[in-house]
């Protein structure tokens, strides 16, 4: 996937499968044994906000989790499941771009911002905030970076409008730091009659679906869980993503393209293998995310990279 002449590759990864800065975690050197590896992705940085957010998961000194098995995090591997309450545990913008890690990468990647501000103009504040720090580092960069805004929670919106609306803004205010910018939905939270305006708007570079759904939406996590109450209700119930989402998020891609929903689309959602990589590039993707498999299907993460890289992208 090409975004403003600059190559991001075929297969991204999920927000914060590598960590901030691609480090990964504990778990990956010994499963590197058994087959995972992520040459080949490109990293997207797990999501930071403005201010340093505690969340769910404790961080270490070095922004790793403090606790090896965190209780925000269930994973299903017989079911291919996985539901997160993480909370968007980060340091701050500040912070992290104090570390200079993200500036001495040496391959393209995104970065990737939210706010959970509760109002509209509290969220594009911070936005436009966290734009203008990015561009005063800009220059530190070592290579081209993009930008991955994740506006995919689901309890910010309601009204198909005001989606539209927020996301013009968003946009508008994003385009400063001249940069490749991808929305990031779920779902769960964009109508597609939302998503077709972007078509038009010369500031969105490319789209990216989907996020994890909460785990009570439609019912799917009594279906795939086997529980109508999540695991994680006691830090809000959580989202939840694997196996399940797949067929969900190709037709919604599907959906879009045969409504003639042109720019660059990455999907992700339960790509656990090579063989899934194939019914996203069938659905009109241009790219593939893979997150959980690296949790509960890590053995195949490298074929499953190498496949997207074979494939030839709209």
């Amino acid at each position: 996937m090409i975004l403003r002449g600059i190559d991001f590759g075929n297969a991204l990864g999920g927000s914060g499968v590598q960590g901030f800065f691609g480090e990964g975690y504990w778990f990956h050197k010994p499963l590197k044994l058994f087959g995972l590896d992520f040459d080949g992705m490109t990293l997207v940085a797990k999501t930071v906000t403005l201010m340093p957010r505690k969340g769910n998961m404790t961080l270490s000194p070095n922004y790793m989790p403090w606790n090896p098995f965190p209780g925000c995090i269930k994973a299903n591997p017989l079911t291919s499941t996985v539901v997160n309450s993480v909370g968007l545990s980060n340091a701050g913008l500040i912070a992290h771009l104090a570390t200079g890690r993200w500036q001495e990468l040496e391959k393209p990647f995104f970065l990737s911002l939210m706010s959970l501000a509760s109002t509209k103009e509290q969220r594009l504040e911070e936005l436009a905030i966290m734009i203008a720090i990015l561009k005063l580092h800009k220059h530190q960069f070592t290579v081209p970076f993009g930008v991955q805004v994740n506006i995919s929670c689901p309890n910010q919106h309601n009204d198909p409008k005001e989606i539209i609306r927020e996301v013009a803004d968003i946009l508008e205010i994003s385009r400063a730091l001249d940069v490749p910018i991808m929305l990031k939905f779920s779902i769960a939270s964009a109508p597609i009659e939302a998503i077709m305006e972007l078509n038009n708007n010369p500031h969105c570079d490319a789209i990216c679906v989907s996020n994890s759904v909460p785990y009570d939406w439609e019912g799917i996590g009594q279906r795939v869980w086997g529980k109508k109450v999540s695991p994680l209700k006691h830090l809000g119930g959580g989202g939840l993503s694997g196996k399940a989402l797949r067929p969900l998020v190709c037709t919604y891609i599907q959906e879009l393209r045969s409504r003639g929903f042109t720019k660059p689309i990455t999907g992700g959602g339960g790509i656990l293998s090579p063989a899934d990589v194939g019914h996203y590039h069938k659905a009109g993707a241009s790219s593939v995310a893979l997150a959980s498999i690296a949790i509960v299907r890590p053995w195949r993460v490298a074929a499953t990279i190498n496949r997207a890289n074979a494939l030839k992208w709209n």
